[in-house]
């Protein structure tokens, strides 16, 4: 053990030095953990859809009918490629956990939380995002007019996940009644409570299709 006078002629540790070291150490090993994406302002886009980066790997996905090749990390999200890589930011960040659904798109044609996904995991799928249901003259998809018509969005957070595992759930046929159409969309969370309009909406699509 030191001596007393060992220890009376230490420099003394200030609140302000204290703060300092820890916010240096805090942010330090945030930098580490961070997952690296490459951003679109910074790298090169050349005219095959390629963002390159020839340090990371590559995946290959057609994107709303656009064929890209994406330089990511093996830790990037879909949901953080779409958005930070492609800048395709109607895909929503809620709570990054797969549980309020604001992150849905549809992968291969079936609605999946994009946070949960990697991006390398799904090399040659094809991604559908909210951007990429407009036909190419900009007529909206029918879903979007009928959350347009039943006032089934408020804040509109949570509705291009909400259209998007919309469309699923009548195409994977889970939207024969009112409670069918709950359970299948149980997992897309609306905080301001539209949930009846939104299965209006949902009910409004599957009538025309029966009818057309």
């Amino acid at each position: 053990m030191p001596a007393d006078s060992d220890l009376d002629s230490r420099p003394a540790l200030s609140r302000r030095s204290f703060l300092t070291n820890t916010a240096i150490a805090g942010g330090a090993t945030a930098v580490g953990l961070k997952t690296r994406v490459v951003y679109a302002d910074d790298i090169k886009n050349n005219d095959d859809g390629l963002i390159a980066d020839d340090t990371l790997p590559k995946v290959q996905l057609t994107v709303n009918g656009q064929k890209r090749t994406l330089a990511v990390e093996p830790r990037t999200t879909l949901v953080e490629a779409l958005r930070d890589t492609l800048g395709l930011t109607g895909t929503k960040i809620g709570c990054n956990h797969g549980q309020c659904g604001a992150c849905t798109v549809l992968l291969d044609g079936r609605s999946v939380n994009a946070c949960l996904v990697l991006a390398l995991s799904i090399d040659g799928s094809d991604v559908t995002t909210v951007e990429g249901l407009s036909d190419p003259v900009g007529n909206l998809h029918p879903m979007q007019s009928a959350f347009a018509e039943h006032d089934a969005f408020q804040c509109g957070y949570c509705t291009p996940g909400q259209i998007l595992s919309a469309i699923s759930c009548i195409e994977e046929g889970h939207a024969s009644t009112s409670d069918e159409i709950r359970e299948y969309m149980s997992g897309n969370l609306c905080r301001c409570g539209a949930y009846p309009n939104i299965v209006a909406a949902i009910e409004s699509v599957r009538d025309a299709k029966v009818e057309g």
